[in-house]
């Protein structure tokens, strides 16, 4: 009888590892067909971007229902908690990376019908390349249980961080200079703040997982230790 409820909890806890990987499979997408709908002026593949949304929503709602009957049926400790909370909290954050691309997808909506920038967009390029690759990396260590990747991902954190200081004081120059291109130059920064904010979840996760694997609390580390 023990061995047949491991196994079921097992099996539980692999769909539930299953659908966040699913889950972020969507989320990716819909963060690569928002950049690409801003940078091309593409307005109807902007509006899939914010059809998807709904069914993104839909998961973290599920994932989180089924974290907490499980959590409530078995009663687990350990890797398996540790486990059960990472999804649970994954889940939240890829539920805010869709809602950072439902905004990105928002603006390329109305920036469809203005003049392309004389750059192409060159910033916005460079830190959704970035920021898709955290994403990717991101959910691979957590399919691999993976904590070394994850810590990659957490310091790659930084390398946005930067690239978002360097874009929004171009695009506040840009305003200053330009103001009478002010409606793009807004939609770009506040498209840039999105993509920031994507990688801040991405990293979240990557502290996620590390907890997970290692048991380690990384998401306040002592900046007086640097």
């Amino acid at each position: 009888m023990n061995r047949h409820i491991s196994e079921q909890f097992d099996e539980e806890l692999e769909a539930l590892r299953k659908q966040l990987l699913e889950m972020g499979g969507l989320v990716e997408r819909q963060i690569d067909m928002a950049c690409r709908a801003l940078i091309a002026h593409d307005i109807d593949l902007a509006d899939e971007v914010r059809v998807m949304d709904g069914t993104v929503n839909a998961y973290e709602v599920a994932i989180d229902d089924q974290v907490i009957h499980v959590i409530a049926r078995r009663q687990p400790t350990a890797t398996d908690l540790r486990t059960l909370i990472c999804i649970m909290k994954a889940s939240t954050d890829l539920e805010r990376m869709g809602d950072e691309s439902d905004r990105i997808a928002k603006m390329a909506q109305g920036m469809g019908r203005l003049p392309f920038p004389p750059d192409q967009y060159k910033h916005v390029r460079e830190m959704s390349q970035q920021v898709r690759r955290m994403v990717t990396n991101v959910l691979d260590a957590f399919a691999r249980n993976d904590s070394t990747a994850a810590q990659q991902v957490i310091a790659d954190d930084r390398s946005v961080d930067d690239q978002y200081r360097e874009a929004t004081a171009y695009q506040l120059l840009q305003l200053k200079e330009n103001p009478e291109q002010a409606e793009r130059s807004m939609n770009t920064l506040w498209t840039l703040r999105a993509l920031e904010r994507i990688g801040d979840h991405a990293k979240n996760i990557g502290e996620q997982v590390v907890f997970k694997v290692l048991g380690e609390d990384v998401r306040h580390p002592d900046k007086t230790a640097r």
